[in-house]
C-alpha cells in the first residue's frame, strides 16, 4: 500500500493510494478514502458509493497479476470533488449496462452516473485506464486544512 498525501499549506487538497487489485484491496480504498473525506469536512455518501463502485471495478475487471489499482481524490477549484482509479487494463473500457441485469452484479456504472455529476475514461497513463467521476460540492462545504480540527472535533475551541 502506497499512500500520498498533499503538502499542508498548498491550498490543494488531494490523496492518492496505491492499493492491490483485490476485493480486500476495493474494501481498503473506500475505508480510507472516507476518512480523508471526513477529515475534510465534505459530503460521504455519494463520494463513498462511486469510490466503492470504481475500486470493485478496478479490482474485478481490470485485475492483472501482480498489478494494482490507484485511487486518487483532488478537490479542484473548492467546488469539485474529482476521484480516478487507475487500473492496468487499458485494454477494456467500461460502459454502463443498456438495460439492467437480473443477477445481482452489473449495475455498478449505472450507479456511477446517478451519482456524479460528469464521469468518463481516459486513456492512460500507458498501458493503463483511468475511470473518473466528479462530484459538484454543495458551496459552504467545510473544507478545513488536513491536521486542522472542525466544529465538533474534541480539539475545535472557539475563543
Amino acid at each position: 500500500m502506497n499512500r500520498e498525501l498533499t503538502q499542508p499549506g498548498t491550498g490543494t487538497r488531494q490523496f492518492a493510494i496505491q492499493l492491490s487489485a483485490t476485493r480486500r484491496g476495493a474494501r481498503l480504498a473506500r475505508l480510507l478514502a472516507v476518512e480523508e473525506l471526513r477529515a475534510w469536512g465534505l459530503p460521504l455518501e455519494a463520494p463513498a458509493h462511486v469510490i466503492a463502485e470504481l475500486a470493485a471495478n478496478a479490482a474485478l475487471h481490470g485485475h492483472l497479476p501482480g498489478r494494482d489499482f490507484r485511487l486518487t481524490l483532488a478537490v479542484v477549484g473548492d467546488d469539485v470533488l474529482r476521484i480516478e482509479v487507475i487500473d492496468p487494463r487499458g485494454d477494456r473500457m467500461p460502459a454502463p449496462a443498456q438495460e439492467p441485469a437480473e443477477g445481482e452484479s452489473g449495475r455498478g456504472l449505472l450507479l456511477v452516473e446517478a451519482l456524479a455529476d460528469r464521469w468518463g475514461v481516459t486513456e492512460g497513463p500507458a498501458p493503463c485506464k483511468t475511470v473518473w467521476a466528479e462530484i459538484d460540492l454543495p458551496t459552504g462545504s467545510q473544507q478545513p486544512r488536513p491536521g486542522c480540527p472542525r466544529p465538533g472535533d474534541p480539539r475545535h475551541v472557539v475563543l
